[in-house]
């Protein structure tokens, strides 16, 4: 079974990755750019700890 916005999504993000030559580097330095000049804010959050597990 194909999921059409997902197969949008992955022809998207292929696109976006063959423009950078699949450069991971290159491609997140893109999406950071992207991300400043988007104008919103950006809101980054402190890692948090999982909780431990109780003791049987």
């Amino acid at each position: 079974m194909t999921d059409p916005i997902v197969d949008e999504i992955r022809q998207a993000r292929d696109g976006h990755a063959r423009r950078f030559d699949f450069n991971l580097a290159a491609i997140c330095e893109d999406l950071r750019r992207l991300q400043k000049a988007c104008g919103h804010v950006i809101v980054s959050l402190p890692p948090r700890r999982a909780p431990r597990p109780e003791a049987s």
